[in-house]
């Protein structure tokens, strides 16, 4: 297995990035291939004591930034290490590609680059996130602002896929997000997609209101990428709020800092339960190819931990089990 890293992707590349990427070669039973400037991967390499024949580098002489068009940045900047890395996936040259450069580009350069599934009429990013009783998936977070009613229930075959082959989910519960769990709550829009997925093979219990979405009862909580992205971005925002505050508040006496030190390893394990980096990225489901999406911020934790995700998809055979399941949904619905 052949895992493509775009090395130039991130606010800490390439250095978080190439660790990572050592660090899951230490681990993993994989090849890697790492793009971007040859140079620079190169003097990561050699200050962490790594083979540098354990890696195959190709040499881009471009980068795409967060603030570039995503659109322009793909079809103009042929050189660049997104551009490139997406190619040799496209080209069979790898089994997976990772980046945690631009979310734009990288959603731009799926649907150009890789291309979608047959049948997916638009993908959706879906990251795992860490609920109280266990992760979930959260999609659409943000391809798609505005959906029609197959795209929803389109996001909520592939995440049922994903949570099987991926989380181990035997059979996993689908939640529709809406401001009331009664079936005639909220739009036109939502009512149409309840009755979709309420008709579909899946494992659907109905909708979900925001405050029980972290409980992490429902395995695959399924939107429009514009409240996903309002939800993904607020469970973020309160996640590092309460981990603010607790600091903040351990640390105000003497009193405090003694309880804060005996309750030490209950933070600890708190923190990790809540931490995106043990969770790897978000997938991009839909495209003909295994894409993630590492978070901007990424360090070689987390960067490692989305290649342990790109290697459980591949094994899974994630890409290839939607190809069928929608194949299968097309014939059965003309």
């Amino acid at each position: 297995m052949r895992i493509v890293i775009d090395a130039m992707g991130g606010d800490h590349a390439p250095e978080e990035i190439v660790k990572g990427a050592i660090q899951a070669r230490n681990e993993f039973d994989i090849d890697i291939t790492l793009v971007g400037d040859r140079e620079r991967i190169l003097k990561v390499l050699t200050a962490e004591k790594a083979d540098e024949s354990k890696f195959q580098i190709i040499h881009t002489t471009e980068i795409i930034s967060n603030n570039e068009s995503p659109t322009l940045a793909i079809r103009r900047k042929k050189d660049s290490s997104m551009v490139v890395g997406m190619r040799l996936l496209k080209e069979g040259k790898g089994d997976a590609f990772i980046s945690a450069g631009s979310t734009g580009a990288i959603l731009a350069g799926g649907l150009f680059i890789v291309g979608r599934i047959k049948g997916i009429d638009r993908p959706a990013l879906a990251p795992v996130l860490p609920g109280k009783n266990g992760p979930f998936m959260l999609m659409d977070a943000g391809a798609n602002a505005e959906c029609k009613t197959q795209n929803i229930l389109q996001f909520g075959i592939m995440g049922n896929i994903y949570s099987k082959k991926v989380l181990s989910k035997a059979n996993p519960k689908v939640g529709l997000v809406n401001i009331g769990s009664e079936e005639e709550k909220g739009t036109e829009f939502t009512k149409e997609c309840f009755k979709m997925l309420k008709e579909s093979r899946l494992n659907f219990v109905g909708n979900v209101e925001g405050r029980e979405i972290p409980d992490g009862n429902i395995d695959v909580v399924v939107c429009d990428g514009f409240t996903g992205n309002v939800i993904l971005k607020v469970f973020e925002g309160v996640a590092q709020t309460i981990f603010d505050i607790l600091k903040e508040e351990i640390m105000s006496s003497a009193r405090t800092k003694i309880g804060g030190l005996l309750l030490k390893p209950v933070f600890r394990k708190f923190k990790k339960k809540f931490d995106y980096t043990e969770h790897g990225g978000a997938i991009l489901l839909g495209v003909d190819g295994t894409v993630i999406k590492a978070h901007g911020s990424s360090n070689a934790k987390a960067i490692k931990n989305a290649i342990k995700q790109a290697v459980l998809c591949v094994r899974g055979g994630v890409v290839e089990s939607i190809k069928e399941e929608i194949e299968g949904y097309n014939e059965i619905n003309g």
